[in-house]
């Protein structure tokens, strides 16, 4: 089959340019109906309307006494209003009778309220005395402590789009309208491939030139985060017959394959070469992008693969720019993130024709939000722990001074909209 050698330069082109070119090319994995414990972490594949009004009937919302509120006028403890016990009502079941004037039924919370009652008196306004009747001490107004049915949602309201995220909350409302299931995307089976000639396994003694592999985990994890499930991971050494075997194995199991290392153009850089003697038709091939330049996308048959740097701090970077993304299209969205305007502490210099992606914290002052910038290389990771967010330093512009405005992309809180099919 040859050598997966050096392949010819490829011109880089913008993020947003790289981002769309890719998604254009996804389309979202059909959907499909799961248990609702099993839908946690995935995203609605159709919108959903209340199928039943929450709650289902006026209920109490207190132990105590279900009464005519028209009764209690004038009540207090040394003038009590009597009124006969004639029932008792527990939540889940229904009441023997209606009230009738001169009437009160011991009720709980979450009971039904009896028919000719408007107003709950709780417990501790109240006593039972020992005739069967109860001594009620305040004055209460008519829906007194009850919850009114449908006052949370009526029956056919819109509740959750298309895209939305099946957080606790989501499945806490699911649940109460009598969903067993959800109809939800499937989520991306991944593989992680970690390359390099020089990457040790954690645990094991390494020389002071070898390198601990970190990517499998980091990226495992990050995949995790975008609601994929990790089927398998393996590393290779920089040979093109081990490479073609771990690459061709990996792609069969799953529907995205990540690779780190060997993505850009030195001697031993020879995963995209692989790539391309496997088939695999390149998306993207290189982007003005730093760190993070030299990452890839193919389809290699059915498998979508990203191809990372090796660097930690790169391998990030172009992850969550490009491999995110893809996760996210397909199991039907993409995400919007929160930007804020922020002024930089401290100047900065960089490649004019690229962006610049660089971890900051945010800091806000009186005079408004500042952006400090993390120490940044492409070979480390420990910047983004603590980082609220990427400083944005677009092309077109070589130096930043301290004090100059620019957007910053936050991780918290994203927003998920359905994606185009």
């Amino acid at each position: 089959m040859g050598s997966a050698g050096l392949r010819p330069f490829m011109p880089l082109i913008s993020l947003a340019t790289a981002r769309q070119a890719v998604l254009d090319a996804l389309r979202p994995a059909p959907a499909e109906a799961v248990p609702l414990l099993h839908a946690h972490g995935r995203f609605l594949a159709a919108a959903v309307s209340a199928s039943r009004s929450l709650p289902g009937c006026d209920n109490s919302a207190m132990d105590g006494w279900a009464v005519r509120a028209q009764e209690t006028q004038g009540a207090t403890r040394g003038h009590p209003v009597r009124l006969r016990i004639v029932d008792t009502v527990y939540a889940g079941a229904l009441p023997s009778r209606a009230l009738q004037p001169g009437e009160a039924a011991r009720i709980f919370t979450g009971a039904p309220l009896p028919a000719g009652a408007d107003a709950v008196v709780r417990q501790e306004a109240a006593r039972a005395e020992e005739n069967g009747q109860v001594s009620l001490f305040i004055t209460v107004p008519p829906g007194h402590d009850i919850r009114r049915a449908g006052e949370e949602v009526q029956e056919g309201t819109p509740l959750f789009p298309a895209g939305q995220r099946v957080e606790p909350a989501v499945l806490g409302v699911l649940a109460s309208l009598g969903e067993a299931t959800a109809r939800v995307r499937p989520a991306p089976l991944v593989a992680v491939l970690a390359t390099g000639d020089e990457l040790i396994a954690p645990g094991q003694p390494a020389q002071p030139h070898q390198v601990y592999e970190s990517n499998l985990l980091l990226m495992a994890a990050l995949a995790r985060e975008a609601g994929a499930e990790v089927r398998s991971t393996g590393r290779a050494r920089d040979d093109d017959a081990e490479l073609r075997a771990a690459v061709t194995r990996l792609a069969s199991e799953a529907s995205v394959l990540i690779t780190t290392g060997g993505a850009s153009v030195g001697d031993k850089d020879r995963v995209k070469g692989t790539l391309a003697a496997l088939g695999a038709r390149f998306l993207v091939d290189g982007v003005a992008l730093k760190p993070g330049k030299p990452v890839a996308v193919a389809q290699l048959g059915d498998t979508v693969v990203i191809v990372l740097p090796g660097n930690p701090g790169a391998a990030t970077v172009a992850w969550d720019q490009l491999g995110r993304p893809v996760l996210l299209k397909l199991q039907g969205v993409h995400e919007e993130r929160r930007r804020l305007s922020a002024r930089l502490t401290e100047g900065r210099h960089k490649q004019a024709g690229l962006t610049y992606l660089i971890s900051a914290q945010v800091e806000q002052r009186p005079d408004g939000a500042w952006a400090r910038l993390r120490p940044q290389g492409a070979g480390q990771i420990l910047q983004n722990v603590g980082a609220e967010g990427y400083a944005v330093l677009p092309p077109g512009r070589a130096d930043f001074a301290e004090g100059d405005a620019v957007e910053v992309e936050l991780f918290d809180r994203p927003r998920y909209v359905a994606a185009e099919p």
